[in-house]
């Protein structure tokens, strides 16, 4: 297949894209900088903008599927300005997509997105799935929305809409991991508020297996793109200091603290989001680290 991908460069981007690749598909992928643009043989990049609506509509010749991974990172202090970037990236990047695709004769039949857990209400003892209806009133549950809603019109052109609510994913390149990692190994590691709070991750290599297996099976509809076992976050904090042999003699970091030094943005840090992912498995998805020792063990030890 040829396959067109937004945030090609970014952590998951950038590992889906060694593995389409190594299945032999041929991958288009979509840049806000020149610099990043190169063209091999089943591997070209494109520009764009979304902010000022500008693409170049050569992306979308011969593509079978877009797996559409753009959006500005949350893991970042929230000013009303980031705010705004945060949702804008999300939104206008899916309504340049829907309006290419709209006006150009095309092959697409299916169109893959990321999405957020956020959308979910916080929980410790109840598990929710793609069923659920309630959600939860906070910024990131609003970005989830619209951001699931600017995906939602490409049914309107006959398309195949998938979303991919992911959890907290877990590599040592980037994203949550690493900036838990550093504390513990210091020897200043503690788990967040009570610790009880409920994390619901997947490996980054199940992730990127969960894109791939959705082009390929031609999945519609929502999947929580999260392990079958959540943890709760003490329990994350001492899987990471027993495989890094680390030990962990400070008491719990309190929220205050926290959202002194983070801002609104802390929120991630003491959420918590049961969720299941049974639907996935139903589906035919084997995880490779469905548990989280094996998953902190084969990225750090």
């Amino acid at each position: 297949m040829k396959i067109l991908i937004t945030g090609a460069t970014g952590l998951i981007g950038s590992e889906l894209v060694k593995l389409l690749l190594s299945k032999n598909h041929s991958v288009h992928y979509l840049t806000t900088s020149n610099a990043k643009i190169k063209e091999e043989p089943n591997h070209k990049g494109f520009y764009w903008n979304p902010q000022e609506g500008k693409i170049d509509e050569r992306c979308i010749d011969g593509v079978d599927a877009i797996i559409h991974l753009a959006g500005a990172n949350i893991a970042q202090r929230w000013t009303n300005k980031y705010k705004q970037e945060i949702i804008e990236s999300r939104t206008l990047s899916s309504e340049l997509l829907f309006n290419l695709i709209k006006k150009s004769p095309n092959q697409v039949k299916q169109i893959v997105s990321a999405s957020g857990t956020a959308i979910y209400p916080e929980s410790i003892s109840q598990v929710y799935d793609e069923t659920t209806t309630e959600s939860e009133d906070s910024f990131l549950s609003n970005v989830v929305k619209k951001w699931e809603e600017s995906v939602d019109t490409f049914q309107v052109l006959g398309i195949k809409v998938c979303k991919l609510r992911t959890g907290i994913v877990l590599s040592n390149k980037g994203g949550a991991l690493p900036e838990m990692v550093k504390p513990i190994n210091l020897g200043f590691g503690g788990a967040m508020g009570t610790g009880k709070q409920i994390q619901s991750w997947i490996h980054i290599t199940d992730l990127v297996a969960m894109y791939y297996f959705a082009i390929e099976k031609q999945l519609e509809g929502i999947f929580n793109a999260v392990s079958p076992h959540p943890v709760s976050n003490q329990e994350l904090t001492k899987v990471i200091a027993k495989t890094l042999k680390k030990p962990l003699w400070l008491p719990n970091i309190p929220e205050f603290v926290m959202n002194l030094i983070l801002g609104e943005m802390s929120y991630l840090l003491f959420s918590s989001k049961n969720l299941s992912s049974i639907k996935i498995t139903n589906s035919g998805f084997q995880f490779q680290f469905p548990k989280i020792d094996k998953a902190i063990n084969d990225l750090y030890a």
